[in-house]
C-alpha cells in the first residue's frame, strides 16, 4: 500500500474516532469520550509519522514519544504541551481497571469538552502540517 494510502486510513480512522467521542461525551460517557479523543490523536500522529517517514511509526499510546519522533514537540505551544500530558494518560488498558477508575474521577461533562475540543484543535494543528498541505 502507498504511504499516501496509509496516511489517509490513519486520519479515515482518527476521524471516526472523533466522531464516536462527540457521541459518548454528548451522553455522559466522559472516559470513553476522552479515551477515543486519545486514540484519535494518536492515529492522526501515526499519520503524519508515515506521511513524513521512510517506516512504520513506533509501536506506542505515548502522545510525547510520537510527537518527538515527528519532530513536532518544538512547534508545540506551552498550552498544546500542557493539553497532552492532560490526555495522554486517557489511555486505558483493559487489565488495568483501577487505572480506568482513576481516570474517571478526573473527569466531568466540562473536562470531557475540554478534552474533546482541544484534541480535535491539536489534530486540525497536526494536519496543517502534512507535506500534502504544505503548498
Amino acid at each position: 500500500m502507498a504511504r499516501e494510502d496509509i496516511t489517509s486510513k490513519w486520519r479515515e480512522i482518527a476521524a471516526k474516532d472523533i466522531e464516536v467521542a462527540e457521541l459518548t461525551h454528548d451522553n455522559g460517557y466522559w472516559l470513553y469520550a476522552a479515551f477515543l479523543c486519545h486514540q484519535a490523536l494518536e492515529k492522526t500522529l501515526k499519520a503524519y509519522y508515515v506521511a513524513t517517514h521512510d517506516d512504520d511509526p513506533p509501536f506506542t499510546h505515548s502522545h510525547t514519544r510520537l510527537l518527538s519522533r515527528c519532530g513536532l514537540t518544538d512547534e508545540l505551544t506551552d498550552e498544546q504541551l500542557r493539553f497532552v500530558t492532560l490526555i495522554e494518560p486517557m489511555y486505558i488498558e483493559a487489565r488495568y481497571p483501577e487505572q480506568k477508575l482513576d481516570a474517571a474521577k478526573m473527569l466531568n461533562k466540562d473536562a470531557s469538552l475540554y478534552i474533546l475540543q482541544s484534541t480535535k484543535e491539536l489534530i486540525q494543528w497536526i494536519e496543517k502540517r502534512l507535506p500534502e498541505n504544505k503548498l
